[in-house]
């Protein structure tokens, strides 16, 4: 099996200029957990929504939550994507193996990688969530397979 058989092309992007608030909308209202960053059409990072979470957090800024007559607020400092961005984000291509590819994020402890065509443009975003969903159908596959065999069933 191939990455770009489990892929997702719709893949939304950020640029290193834009305020990190775009991130938080798409990670949030379009409910994904990693945006590739491009300039100029190449990937040149990549945030998840832990790179988000950390730049927001109270440790990465003591004074974002303050509590005035019980109400409490968090003020988020104004950053750009390249500030939170990863850089040197490993990168597959379409014709990747997926085995290779989840061999390469269980490696380097990644979450997703960003898919390039030969020419380094974008076609695509392969997750482990992408991964883990085929893995449990080839499970599911085999261990009905050995329920049959056990029960003496021939397969049809």
């Amino acid at each position: 099996m191939r990455v770009e058989d489990l892929m997702t092309s719709k893949v939304f992007t950020v640029e290193p200029h834009d305020m990190i608030d775009r991130v938080f909308f798409l990670l949030h209202y379009e409910k994904v957990r990693h945006l590739p960053v491009l300039e100029k059409g190449k990937v040149v990072g990549i945030v998840s929504d832990r790179d988000l979470y950390k730049a927001l957090g109270p440790k990465s800024n003591p004074s974002s939550i303050e509590t005035v007559e019980g109400t409490t607020a968090l003020h988020v400092i104004p950053q750009k994507v390249q500030h939170i961005m990863r850089r040197g984000v490993l990168t597959v291509n379409p014709d990747t193996f997926a085995s290779e590819a989840a061999t390469l994020m269980a490696e380097n402890k990644v979450g997703a990688l960003p898919v390039v065509d030969k020419n380094g443009k974008l076609a695509g975003i392969v997750s482990a969530t992408d991964i883990l969903r085929v893995f449990a159908k080839i499970e599911k596959a085999s261990e009905q397979r050995e329920q049959r065999i056990a029960a003496g069933v021939s397969h049809t």
